[in-house]
């Protein structure tokens, strides 16, 4: 049976993301398009919803879509710039506001008859952030919300299913926002909110049972969320018609290999190791830049694993943990963003593979795999594990890469999650991790000045890896964990810990 969906248009809006992890909240699935590329409007489709956008209706090369081909047939919720556009394409004045409106606002009226505000209290809380403002509105058009300063926070069009909105409802400072989009997506759309983890998993096996047959299909795992999660999936469908592939690329972090390797055999997985140690480190010989390590160690991947899928004879798929907002990026208003560096799994896959490719993840988020996960029955250990790059520790070494420094940043590395799993803060960090620096500094050990290496800690508290806070860790444990590193691993004589958060700096250093 078709998934009945919501389908919500990107006009370029740093929120439009939020939108669609708010709609599937609500157990309702949802894609985001380009506004420029919108797909077939099938039976499935329930309502649109137009995104914000950093543009003004006004300007010369403004997007626009052409509203006709679904207005007047399906729902329609314009948010902020949508709204905008609505009101400007049916002869309405969009004009600057006097000041910014950024920031908490409340709803000084709310029509409480109209079916998107239903349940929205009065004075209720919003987000603002717009820098031109619906000034006058069509004769069809009615005024639904309003605050001090914004007389057209929100407006229904007469006759047809249309609603605007000039606040983000999919932000958690919109206290009712979330309320207010189950109102559309529920009431108005009449989604029936039967898209779950569980239902997830039932479709997509049959999907995959139906696409791959008897077919054959290698995945590299990595013992990370989303390759675990996309494996299990796919074992499913095709039991031992998957062969997995695990490289220890000699980055990976303290007794990684063999714990990943131990978890996936009590999955049932049909999974093989490959050291490939020292094939990585001599890729990497005499490497510092970080792009052009990233690049050896794609490449030395590339080589190790077609190697490894030769071994098995006739594998028609190659099975890839993507995720949706990969997918996204790619296809995003503009193009692919520009590039801060390579990305951290494998970038593609080279033509002589000559395998298709098969991505049973790619319409979900990061908490949407997780969630599956769970229902598939994958431990803690899996699923609540930070992310960790696919670089592994050659962009947590800034220098160039040796076996001596590896097992250094291992053994500080192991210390500090192991402490922090310890403490019960583990769970509280979005990723956390140690940087060798190409630093040494002077220290007094007993009697003796030691010349040694300095390690830095990084831990961040996030929602998604798009922006971060540094971990506000307690004092004690820093300071029992630089006390424990010290005097454990030979070679560190000075411990610090990074407090910069992203933007303006990234989560890695590299």
């Amino acid at each position: 049976m078709a998934t009945e969906q919501i389908l919500i248009l990107d006009f370029g809006s740093q929120y439009t993301q939020l939108i669609a992890r708010r709609v599937r909240e609500l157990n309702v699935y949802c894609e985001i398009h380009p506004y420029n590329h919108i797909p077939a409007i099938t039976p499935e489709v329930k309502g649109i919803i137009l995104s914000g956008s950093p543009c003004s209706v006004r300007d010369q090369d403004a997007p626009m879509v052409h509203l006709a081909a679904f207005r007047h047939k399906l729902p329609v919720l314009g948010v902020c710039y949508g709204a905008q556009l609505l009101a400007h394409t049916s002869g309405g004045e969009v004009q600057p506001s006097a000041h910014r409106e950024y920031g908490r606002a409340k709803l000084g009226t709310v029509d409480a008859e109209s079916p998107l505000m239903q349940g929205i209290d009065q004075h209720s809380q919003v987000w603002m952030s717009h820098g031109d403002t619906i000034t006058q509105i069509p004769d069809n058009f009615r005024i639904i919300a309003s605050t001090e300063s914004v007389r057209v926070a929100a407006f229904q069009v007469e006759g047809e299913q249309t609603y605007g909105i000039q606040f983000h409802p999919e932000v958690t400072h919109s206290l009712q926002g979330k309320h207010l989009l189950q109102n559309f997506v529920v009431d108005i759309c009449g989604c029936s909110q039967d898209w779950t983890s569980a239902s997830f998993v039932e479709s997509t096996v049959a999907g995959l049972k139906e696409k791959l047959g008897d077919d054959k299909v290698v995945m590299a795992l990595s013992g990370g969320v989303d390759s675990s999660v996309a494996a299990m999936l796919v074992h499913r469908a095709v039991g031992q018609n998957l062969f997995c592939i695990f490289v220890d690329n000699g980055l990976l972090r303290k007794d990684e290999y063999e714990n990943v390797l131990e978890s996936y055999k009590h999955l049932g997985l049909n999974i093989k190791g490959v050291d490939s140690k020292d094939q990585f480190y001599h890729a990497l010989e005499g490497l510092t830049d970080p792009e052009a390590k990233r690049k050896a160690i794609g490449k030395t991947f590339i080589d190790v694993f077609d190697q490894e899928s030769h071994l098995i004879e006739d594998v028609v798929w190659l099975g890839q943990g993507t995720i949706y907002p990969d997918v996204i990026e790619s296809v995003s208003v503009k193009g692919p963003s520009a590039t801060i560096k390579s990305h951290h799994n494998v970038g593609g896959l080279p033509d002589f593979m000559k395998l298709k490719v098969v991505e049973p993840l790619n319409t979900l988020f990061k908490d949407e795999v997780r969630a599956v996960g769970r229902t598939l029955g994958l431990p803690d250990n899996i699923l609540k594990r930070h992310p960790f790059p696919g670089p592994g520790l050659a962009i947590r070494i800034l220098g160039d890469i040796t076996a001596e420094k590896v097992q250094i940043l291992q053994e500080v590395d192991a210390l500090f999650i192991n402490g922090l799993k310890r403490e019960g803060l583990y769970d509280q960090v979005w990723q956390a991790g140690a940087i060798l620096l190409p630093v040494q500094s002077v220290g007094v050990m007993g009697d003796e000045r030691t010349y040694e290496r300095v390690v830095a800690l990084r831990a961040v508290t996030s929602v998604d890896g798009m922006t971060a806070d540094w971990a506000h860790l307690p004092y004690t444990f820093l300071a029992d964990i630089s006390n424990e590193i010290i005097n454990k691993v030979k070679g560190v004589n000075r411990v610090v810990y990074d407090i910069s958060s992203k933007p303006p700096a990234t989560i890695e250093w590299e």
